[in-house]
């Protein structure tokens, strides 16, 4: 190889380690061959560069990452036990959360360097002789979808950020930030694009299609559009929008709702009906790296209790997220909407032998309510004085429990992250139609959603049903009728009303800090139901410190205004 072509590869890889301290970490990567630009205009090189940006979307999952950013600090959970590193930055708005948080760091150094992949391969693309319009076409949609996708989710948590489109052929320190407005024009565009040329159907499981790209432009115009005080560009039509690309998902025929809420969260049915876009992983141990860990982070402790002891069926409880009482006591009609109790692991069962149990039988029951009877098993009821609340025993979330990882102690697992699914795709439709004003489509579409979150007919309750809501055992009744609702409970309310039906039905889903945010509603339900949160919460939290890292890096540098979020400096 010729010196001037070693030298032009190297200030390629320069120039995509934007955001990097140095370029080690990124010249380590394994996935994206160290060739001359113009391989990434052919098939092969798209495939490998697409191979390289998608291993990036694993970041939030692989520690204590995206669960951290969207759902401490909110009103549905706080912290438990063992709070970790994090807490008190993001769920008590502490002193941690600043520039230097390393979290924010990764975060941003994560999602640039798989940008600045995306853009190599639309520019060479774009330019390439190699491909035809059709192939041309597809690769650029893809990397426009993971290009939007990434600066949605840099946008949602900074703000005004540096938007970069072009790959630079030498060393660039001048980084501007871009205005919000801006950021979703751009975010809109690159979906735009992959809508139009993304197959319909994804060439394999994990990769975008069509419908994904659709799924998250009507999030995204939903988002741009909620904005009241906050200015994010938004247009008159943002509605009318998020209800047109809701609808091509829904309309599609390609997706359903699960019939039973329950299966959405068994690991044996993982890359269902449901589910249009999710992030892959592997038990592998030669790839996975570090997995899918947020098995550990959603747990309560229970291996010392009698009869218990740790086993991968219940998991390696770290104990970080907690329920707020509003989401035990106050989010559900918990008698006759089915998703509070399939939400949550109310009952372990003995894995070990003593203190009078066998293997099998109850050894730990969560309750709603205080019992004065006696029971040979641990039961423990949900303490109503969130001052004195149990932090260490409380009915932990079903939704990313991995019991397939290799061993007991096993941190990484292989799990799939649901990002996308069609029941926060009708919730699109019916929060996008009622903005419009259009309540009775809204009622309509929250109603499908509520068809299936309802005890179904023939179905067997839950013990709960009767020993703690007062429900007739052995009643296996539709209790559909119970939780329907009309334009007329919706109307009044519209948006806290939608808030609530998101938390019931996306809870712990990796998006309730950015729905606080989106809706301009975080202030006020922190302070109102996150007592961890409520006394040191300010205003500008509402946005993330852009990292102190990239700005010691600025050349030239701009006033501490131009380049920081307000109250960061």
């Amino acid at each position: 190889m010729k010196d001037t072509t070693i030298k032009k590869i190297a200030v390629v890889c320069l120039a995509i380690c934007f955001g990097l301290t140095s370029c080690d970490d990124y010249l380590k990567e394994k996935d994206l061959p160290r060739l001359t630009p113009d391989y990434y205009g052919t098939v092969a090189g798209v495939e490998s560069a697409a191979t390289a940006t998608y291993s990036y979307l694993r970041w939030g999952a692989g520690e204590e990452r995206y669960n951290v950013i969207t759902e401490y600090g909110t009103d549905l959970f706080t912290q438990g036990e063992d709070p970790g590193k994090y807490a008190d930055g993001f769920n008590k708005y502490g002193s941690q959360l600043n520039p230097d948080a390393a979290v924010l760091y990764e975060f941003w150094e994560n999602h640039y360097k798989a940008i600045s992949t995306s853009n190599l391969v639309i520019q060479q693309v774009e330019a390439s002789t190699s491909m035809t319009e059709v192939q041309k076409q597809s690769a650029i949609a893809e990397m426009s979808f993971l290009r939007g996708f990434l600066y949605f989710e840099l946008v949602q948590q900074f703000g005004s950020i540096p938007l970069v489109l072009d790959v630079y052929f030498e060393v660039r320190t001048d980084f501007p930030r871009f205005s919000v407005s801006d950021i979703y024009t751009q975010i809109i565009k690159d979906l735009e694009y992959a809508v139009a040329y993304l197959p319909e159907k994804p060439a394999k499981t994990g990769k975008a299609a069509r419908y994904a790209a659709a799924h998250l432009l009507a999030k995204v115009f939903l988002t741009r559009g909620s904005a009241i005080n906050d200015q994010r560009g938004q247009q008159p039509t943002d509605m009318d929008n998020a209800l047109k690309y809701a609808r091509m998902v829904i309309e599609s025929g390609q997706y359903s709702l699960l019939s039973n809420f329950t299966d959405l969260w068994d690991i044996n049915n993982q890359g269902n009906k449901e589910v249009i876009f999710s992030i892959q992983f592997t038990t592998d141990p030669v790839y996975r790296d570090k997995g899918n860990s947020f098995h550990l982070y959603w747990g309560s402790w229970y291996e010392d209790q009698p009869g218990m002891k740790r086993d991968l069926e219940n998991g390696r409880p770290y104990r970080r997220h907690l329920q707020t009482n509003k989401t035990m006591l106050e989010l559900f009609d918990r008698k006759n909407d089915s998703r509070f109790y399939k939400s949550f692991k109310w009952a372990y069962y003995a894995n070990r032998e003593g203190a009078g149990l066998e293997i099998g039988d109850t050894a730990i029951y969560y309750s709603i309510n205080p019992s004065t009877e006696a029971y040979r098993y641990k039961y423990f009821a949900w303490d109503k004085k969130i001052v004195a609340k149990n932090n260490r025993n409380y009915p932990p979330l079903l939704k990313y429990f991995d019991p397939l990882r290799i061993s007991i102690n096993d941190m990484p697992g292989g799990r799939e992250w649901v990002k996308m699914r069609l029941g926060e795709t009708y919730l699109i439709a019916a929060e996008a139609a009622g903005r419009k004003g259009d309540y009775t489509t809204a009622a309509t579409y929250i109603n499908i959603v509520r068809k299936r979150a309802a005890w179904q007919d023939n179905e067997q309750k839950i013990p709960q049903y009767w020993r703690e809501e007062g429900g007739e055992a052995g009643n296996t009744n539709n209790t559909f009728s119970k939780i329907e609702v009309s334009t007329s409970n919706i109307q009044a309310n519209f948006i806290d009303f939608m808030l609530d039906e998101r938390g019931r039905e996306l809870l712990g889903e990796t998006c309730r800090w950015n729905d606080l945010v989106r809706c301009e509603k975080l202030e006020e339900y922190i302070k109102k139901w996150n007592p961890d949160a409520s006394v040191t919460y300010k205003t500008h939290h509402k946005l993330r410190p852009i990292p102190q890292k990239h700005i010691d890096r600025l050349n030239p540098r701009g006033t501490d205004a131009e380049e920081q979020n307000p109250g960061y400096y």
